[in-house]
């Protein structure tokens, strides 16, 4: 008898002649992920196996593995040979601690072996009722749930608490982004739901010293370094955007000026797109939450990029969002009291239904190709690692 852990995958049973590929790349991510750790790591029907690792180090390979997109699943099981004999001596030592009510559960991959799922399942019960005559069954809401799994490798693995995963598909799998990243609650929720879809990204976040503080950019790499704990290693681009805000509060009109302020955003991130070998833009926008997130605000600021851009939060109202950041971990980090530069010369009324013409106007007053120009000279790029 072994202990291991048992991994399940959800999404990947839907592909077909390229499930190999997802599977080889999931199989590289967790290795990556749990590179500090000696372990060996087995594909078998349907499942992977975790095995020889450290068992004083089963908690922080668990959490770990929690945070791996594609895995929706992570059991600490038993490992042994199938046999009838063995199933049963295996689930005679289950411990229940106070529980009183349980049900056996029967996954049987190996289909030579001489019971059927639900024959199986009747027989263990009777084994559990002998060994513990207090314990009762109940298939509906019972305390304990035995899961057995009977795989083709001829293992049969035993467990009681599956822990839930990440789920989604590998990182990597659909290529990479930009993810804009300000210090708010939204762009780190943006980022997570895009990486689940398998998106790897880098992120550029604007800052304007010294109307926004340090402390305002050391929140945003903080939220970084928290996202990274599901997204992987990635680039940080930090753009001053001070300039131009200044000259956009100089020279164009005020109901204006966050809708040009994101369309030179944009005309930045595509740059950056470029330079990186990056394939859309993900945002934070959430539709009619602020002025400039309404339809025709974002069709302005579409209008200056060819580049996809992907706002995975659209639909979501606040509350929702927020739901997603305390589950990752963001949201104490984004509610902090630093200004982003989104708030930086806040008009009174900003323009709630622009138009790309009236934009363009506003435009003429500016040497945007020298602003970005000089915006993208002076960028600093920081390496966020996940550890």
């Amino acid at each position: 008898m072994n202990k291991v852990l048992l991994l399940k995958f959800g999404e990947l049973f839907l592909k077909g002649k390229n499930r190999r590929e997802f599977m080889k790349l999931l199989m590289n991510n967790i290795r990556k992920k749990l590179s500090s750790y000696q372990f060996k790591l087995v594909e078998t029907q349907g499942r992977l196996i975790l095995c020889d690792y450290n068992l004083d180090q089963e908690d922080e390979i668990v959490e770990k593995i929690q945070h791996i997109f594609g895995l929706i699943g992570v059991a600490v099981a038993v490992e042994f040979d199938t046999t009838l004999e063995n199933i049963e001596d295996e689930i005679k030592k289950v411990d229940f601690g106070s529980a009183k009510t349980f049900k056996v559960e029967v996954k049987r991959a190996d289909k030579t072996f001489e019971m059927n799922s639900m024959q199986l399942e009747k027989h263990l019960g009777g084994v559990v009722l002998d060994a513990y005559p207090e314990m009762k069954v109940d298939l509906y809401h019972p305390e304990v749930v035995l899961n057995v799994e009977l795989r083709v490798n001829q293992k049969t693995y035993i467990y009681s608490n599956l822990l839930s995963c990440a789920g989604g598909l590998p990182l990597g799998s659909a290529g990479k982004g930009l993810l804009l990243l300000s210090g708010g609650i939204d762009s780190p929720v943006a980022g997570y739901l895009m990486a689940k879809r398998g998106l790897k990204f880098e992120a550029v976040h604007f800052h304007s010293y010294p109307y926004t503080s340090v402390q305002a950019k050391e929140k945003v790499v903080e939220l970084a370094n928290q996202i990274a704990e599901y997204c992987d290693d990635f680039k940080l681009h930090v753009v001053s955007f001070t300039e131009i805000q200044e000259q956009i509060h100089k020279h164009c009109d005020e109901e204006y000026m966050i809708t040009i302020m994101r369309r030179i955003m944009m005309r930045i991130a595509q740059r950056l797109c470029k330079e990186n070998g990056l394939g859309a833009i993900i945002t934070g926008e959430s539709l009619g939450q602020v002025a400039s997130q309404t339809m025709q605000s974002m069709t302005v600021t579409n209008d200056v990029v060819k580049l996809p851009v992907f706002r995975p939060v659209l639909a979501y109202d606040k509350e929702e969002i927020m739901s997603v950041a305390k589950k990752i971990g963001t949201y104490e980090t984004s509610i902090l009291p630093y200004e982003d530069c989104c708030t930086v010369f806040l008009p009174k009324n900003p323009v709630i239904k622009p138009t790309v013409k009236r934009a363009e106007y506003n435009e003429q007053a500016l040497d945007i190709e020298g602003l970005i120009e000089r915006a993208m000279a002076e960028i600093e790029v920081i390496e966020i690692k996940n550890f």
